[in-house]
């Protein structure tokens, strides 16, 4: 990537900044914070009222609105702050940082042409979930996660219990796009998949982009999930933390240097493996744990220069351990283990280089890797023998790029920008070593790392064509470089919005996106032994189309409502071979896979109530979803592992006063898609062989399952203590986790095996 390219970007835009204004406008520009805190506010709203223009805030807080040089009020909202209201009286370009304070009542009010709203946006299939909602909600083990509140959304589901991962919209698990300060974690599961990475009071912000994808964003097909960690409070120290039945966990943030700088750094383990150590009993020891650990730092250099670091560290690690003493004739013992984990590391530059052209330069490093390995060591008479096998995969990101933000008027707002990754892919490496008195033997064996460049650049603008129609116009280029091999694709996205009235509007997207990764997966337990691997001249790049429609609708109680229908196709995803498996590594993975194709469509329905002493969503989806394989199910059409057919979930939260708050969620979903034996026969050698129907020809029973919540907690003097008290699985349901087949004098049933009762939990919180 030549290093002239930026420069040649920020001519063009403004260049078309120049072209764009008249001679009787301003510019007003600053940011937008919260202002306890300190901490800067992305997606607040700030707009003129007279005139029904404005914009929104970026990643940054940074906000830039050009308007006709006269008198005029400028309005900034922000969902559960209080308004800023002031009065414009300028003829020339004005810096306005403002700050919002946070509303000490959210009652129910009369909402009015609400900037906004749902309506407002030319963004579709988008959802912003608040952290404190998040929090509100039932958590299992008393554990708040951000992915489970994830899957409470309409086109998004989970796995079974017991299995890792997201599906969105049909797609798989490889295919969401998970953003931490702007960088990919590859594997976002803990304690195989019943946790996420993510610890709630390290977060700032969550985004769900399901369709009608900004250009801004590529590398995946079916969904984007855009993560952002607290900036830490740059005016006080702050603190909170919470002590669970098998987690407990602790953020602090405060200044640097008051009001210019801070620190944020908040860490979380698990203990059951302390916990369990005094039940154990002879010579085995086992354990399981996790733990994470995120860090921030940021500095105001200038008034137009920031400067942000921040990493995230987490550990899944599974060990046992047994040790055998045969008296005097010598010793054995066993060890086994997993292990799998995440590190990034982002560095960021913003500057403003105008009151209407924002800069960020982002470079960040991405691993993932995971480790299974068993040792056995005896020592016996004259007799030595050490045997250990390791199984290791992974794969690391090392990037750089570069975006400008340009709001030369208030019918543009322009993003645009480049980046490089460099990729290292690990598939699988598999050492046997073996030492005793008569031989030895150390060998590694498998496949070689894959390096592979990828370079892309991508503008858009969310045009405001007239005062009822809005478009995001963009593209995004990506070109894929790996074993002397160059793959390119160009990805137009078009999105409208047309306000009907005030309340409501209708909108579309058409989106076409490629993916030049892959994810070799295990549809059992949630393992962590998916396998990264990257395209090649076997497996070629995943590619979707995706069209939407739909209508968004605000109720004047502040009641949000959309209904979207969506179609997509998916080219050359991947499964499996029948029998094949990771451990296997005499055999290349392109010769593993077969490659096939995949659709999804439905509609969805969302309602979300964000103020109020109730506050709460529902979400409904109907939608089919199939796969299809020349070599798999003899060549025909068959549906997903996780096609569903019907899925409900429904959310509430009820401040009772301002010491107890209640809460619950009831989710409903068809049961997963299965392959069951038609009958059985005896083989020459005597064996029952299974006769199989048609890949996935039928289904478990329907999951369902309800959690509830209460919530005491007291202030004082600076203080917030909680005690929460839950329950999963509330009233008991036996939901199904896999099916299988037993024959008992000549007669066969199916059984099916459950995972979890009703769990109930309590967890002690804290603020101060």
């Amino acid at each position: 990537m030549c290093m002239k390219t930026p420069k040649v970007i920020l001519s063009l835009i403004l260049l078309m900044g120049a072209c764009s204004l008249g001679a009787q406008t301003i510019t007003i520009s600053g940011y937008v914070s919260e202002k306890k805190s300190g901490e800067r506010l992305l997606g607040a709203t700030v707009f003129i009222t007279e005139k029904n223009i404005g914009t929104t805030t970026n990643t940054y807080g940074f906000y830039s609105l050009t308007i006709p040089a006269v008198s005029t009020e400028l309005r900034a909202t922000y969902i559960g702050f209080e308004p800023f209201t002031t009065i414009i009286k300028a003829d020339k370009n004005v810096t306005l940082n403002i700050e919002l304070e946070q509303a000490t009542d959210l009652k129910e009010v009369v909402v009015t042409a609400q900037k906004d709203a749902i309506q407002t946006r030319t963004q579709m299939s988008s959802i912003d979930l608040p952290i404190e909602t998040i929090k509100s909600l039932p958590a299992f083990m008393g554990e708040v996660d951000i992915l489970k509140a994830i899957q409470l959304l309409p086109g998004v589901q989970g796995g079974n219990e017991g299995t890792s991962g997201i599906y969105v919209r049909g797609g798989g698990p490889d295919q969401n796009l998970i953003l931490l300060d702007g960088v990919p974690v590859y594997n976002a599961s803990h304690l195989f998949g019943f946790f996420s990475v993510f610890n709630a009071d390290a977060i700032r912000s969550v985004e769900v982009i399901k369709g009608g994808f900004p250009a801004r964003y590529g590398g995946r097909l079916s969904s984007v999930i855009d993560i952002n960690m607290k900036e830490g409070n740059k005016n006080k120290l702050h603190g909170e933390g919470g002590i669970g039945l098998i987690a407990s966990r602790l953020m602090l943030e405060g200044p640097i240097q008051k009001g210019k700088s801070s620190f944020m750094i908040s860490g979380r383990r698990t203990y059951v493996d302390v916990l369990a150590q005094p039940f154990m009993r002879g010579n085995l020891k086992s354990g399981y744990y996790f733990y994470d650990l995120n860090g921030k730092v940021n500095f105001k250099i200038t008034a137009k220069d920031h400067v942000y670091v921040s990493g995230y560290f987490g550990n899944d690690k599974f060990y046992a351990r047994q040790k055998e003493d045969n008296g005097g004739f010598g010793s054995s013992s066993f060890n086994t283990g997993l292990k799998w984990g995440n590190i990034t590391a982002v560095g960021r530059w913003n500057h403003e280089f105008s009151p209407k052209l924002f800069g960020n330069l982002t470079t960040y490093y991405s691993q993932y890797q995971f480790l299974v390995s068993a040792q056995n060591k005896s020592t016996f008479t004259n007799v030595n023998e050490d045997y250990l096998l390791k199984y290791t995969s992974g794969i690391n990101d090392k990037a750089v790029k570069y975006d400008f933000d340009f709001l030369p008027g208030p019918n543009h707002f322009i993003k645009t920008g480049v980046g490089y990754i460099a990729h290292t892919y690990k598939p699988g490496a598999q050492q046997i070593k073996l030492q005793s008195n008569m031989q030895e033997l150390d060998t590694t064996f498998g496949v070689e790392d894959i390096n592979a460049g990828e370079i892309d650049g991508y503008i858009e603008d969310d045009i405001r064509i007239t005062s009822k129609l809005k478009a995001n116009i963009g593209v995004h280029w990506t070109g894929f470089t790996v074993r002397n091999q160059f793959y390119q694709a160009v990805q137009p996205r078009a999105g409208l919005r047309y306000l009907l009235s005030d309340e409501l509007s209708l909108k579309a997207s058409y989106v076409q996106m490629n993916q030049f990764i892959h994810l070799l997966t295990n549809s059992s337990i949630g393992l962590p032994t998916d396998l990264w691997v990257p395209v090649t001249d076997k497996v070629p790049a995943q590619k979707s189309q995706q069209g939407a429609v739909g209508a968004a609708y605000t109720h004047n109680s502040g009641i949000e409502v959309s209904v979207e229908g969506y179609y997509k196709t998916m080219e050359n995803v991947l499964e499996y071979k029948e029998g094949a498996s990771f451990f296997n590594t005499s055999t290349g993975w392109e010769d593993k896979v077969e490659v096939g194709e995949g659709k999804s469509y439905g509609g969805e329905l969302f309602l979300q109530k964000k103020k109020g002493k109730f506050t709460g969503m529902l979400g409904y989806t109907l939608s089919w979803t199939t796969r299809q394989f020349d070599n798999l199910n003899n060549g025909q059409e068959f549906p997903y592992r996780y096609d569903r057919r019907h899925d409900l979930k429904i959310a509430g939260i009820y401040k009772v006063s301002n010491s107890i708050e209640m809460s619950a969620e009831w989710i409903y979903g068809t049961g997963n898609a299965i392959t069951m034996p038609l009958g059985m026969f005896h083989g020459q050698d005597g064996r029952e062989v299974a006769i199989y129907g048609s890949r996935n020809g039928y289904r478990m029973p329907a999951y369902h399952r309800g959690d509830v919540s209460i919530k005491f907690w007291k202030q004082r003097k600076g203080w917030e203590r909680a005690w929460i008290i839950s329950a999963y699985n509330v009233y008991n349901r036996a939901n199904p986790f896999y099916v299988f087949s037993e024959t008992t004098n000549g007669k066969t049933v199916f059984k099916q095996v459950s995972l979890f009762p009703i769990i109930p939990s309590i967890s002690y919180q804290f603020k101060f």
